[in-house]
């Protein structure tokens, strides 16, 4: 008879399948790695595995002991899965950009979940670095896989996946994409399909504005792939090529592989496909392009499957007239997107407002383009200058110590009549445009979009 001793048994051996419909067009056959039929649904269950399995033979993981990881999800749920099987606790730490799907998913499994905000660097004590690390100190027993640092991680590609791979293809792959996160999947199995051959092109699907592409690591909406800081398992001696995707374009690429190809495929995983028929555009008809499909887009049904959602964050575009439309009317005198810094004072704020004849700004850290996680409250001209005038010393303040809430946001390409619907209860609204700030909208804005014809108002 053909049975599983465990769930953990099934982890590995899964299908490749081409692209039929996606990649009709392109002069080489393009192949997915369907990682989503391992019993987590993901990549991720490899590393999981061997890594528990590595710390139990170094005695780094004793029974009763709790697991504590830094995680996207997915490989929280391998690491849930093995800790089910031994007896394990487990005490996850996400980011809040994460799908509150991935959240509910870790606590079914009986895991703890800790939340941790997106738009800070790795060492504030906030990040998920750093609250994981404090975890680490003040839970007994624990023990903490360190995906990002743990040599185990690259190695289970380089001893399962890499050789699946390169049998299923009988040796005949040309490319193989993947994206990089913690790098262990590209590192693993870039190195073993090199031993096979030195000709086969390892290619990075990266998050614009991750390091792996030449960013700093900005948040983007993008959730599992792409990182901040450099990880100690991503070995870029292997990658032979970088390609930066965007937000919109991994979304949207997400949204058409589910259906024309009838997978369900997560944001990440649209990443990877972007990047996969832009290697094989290039490519003539003896290549082979194996590209890796991470997880399954059943844990982004609340955003990238979320028509709402995409709409808000100004990836979808309304057929009725837009707000993208309205901004095109404005006066071009004035920068698409005036904000101020939270470290500036009040008074320079005031004076941004007045030279630019402006009544409220948002308040943002970083430079342009901003994401939507960077963007941390507001200021409103009227409301500043009356604690001003009610004798409050806030002239030489922090902007951040006196900020309102972020003024609502609204997608640009939603309907203008939405837009009006919001406004009457705000003065103005932070326009976003592929996950990012590129506008304030405001009630003059629209007036003078609906009457063109009509005197400066």
């Amino acid at each position: 008879m053909d049975i599983a001793e465990s769930v953990v048994d099934l982890i590995g051996n899964t299908p490749l399948v081409k692209l039929r419909q996606i990649a009709a067009d392109m002069p080489c056959p393009v192949v997915a790695k369907l990682e989503t039929t391992n019993p987590g649904g993901s990549v991720k269950d490899r590393p999981a595995l061997a890594m528990i399995d590595a710390a139990e033979e170094a005695g780094l993981l004793e029974p009763g002991g709790t697991i504590i990881e830094p995680t996207s999800g997915n490989t929280g749920v391998g690491l849930a899965i093995v800790a089910a099987q031994r007896g394990y606790d487990c005490i996850f730490v996400m980011t809040d950009k994460v799908a509150e799907e991935k959240v509910q998913l870790l606590k079914a499994y009986g895991a703890e979940v800790v939340v941790c905000p997106v738009a800070v660097p790795p060492e504030d004590p906030q990040s998920y670095y750093s609250t994981a690390d404090r975890l680490m100190k003040e839970t007994p027993g624990s023990f903490s896989p360190n995906q990002y640092f743990n040599p185990t991680n690259p190695a289970a590609h380089l001893a399962t996946t890499g050789p699946e791979i390169w049998e299923q293809t009988d040796g005949t792959i040309t490319h193989f994409v993947a994206g990089a996160g913690t790098g262990g999947t590209i590192s693993g199995v870039g190195e073993y399909l090199k031993s096979q051959n030195p000709e086969v092109q390892i290619v990075a699907a990266d998050p614009e504005g991750s390091v792996y592409s030449g960013g700093s690591g900005r948040p983007y909406l993008v959730e599992g792939v792409g990182e901040d800081f450099w990880p100690e398992t991503y070995n870029p001696d292997v990658v032979d090529r970088v390609i930066p995707i965007s937000d919109r374009d991994s979304f949207m690429m997400a949204r058409r592989v589910t259906h024309e190809e009838g997978l369900l495929i997560g944001g990440s995983c649209g990443t990877a496909v972007a990047a996969a028929l832009e290697v094989a555009s290039g490519c003539g008809p003896d290549d082979l392009v194996v590209v890796l499909i991470p997880d399954s887009g059943r844990l982004y049904l609340s955003k990238v499957f979320n028509d709402d959602w995409m709409a808000e964050y100004g990836f979808l575009v309304s057929d009725a007239p837009t707000i993208k439309q309205v901004l095109k009317t404005k006066s071009g005198e004035i920068p698409p997107l005036v904000y101020v810094q939270p470290e500036v004072t009040v008074r320079e704020a005031i004076r941004t407002m007045r030279s630019h004849g402006l009544s409220q700004v948002p308040v943002a850290k970083n430079e342009l383009p901003l994401s939507a996680a960077e963007v941390m409250g507001s200021v409103d001209e009227l409301w500043l200058m009356e604690k001003v005038a009610d004798g409050g010393e806030v002239l030489d303040r922090a902007v951040e110590e006196v900020m309102g809430d972020p003024l609502p946001t609204v997608g640009s390409g939603q309907p203008v009549e939405l837009a009006m619907g919001k406004l009457d209860s705000c003065p103005a609204l932070l326009v976003l445009d592929g996950g990012r700030p590129c506008s304030v909208l405001t009630r003059t804005d629209i007036l003078r979009f609906l009457s063109p014809d009509s005197e400066e108002i």
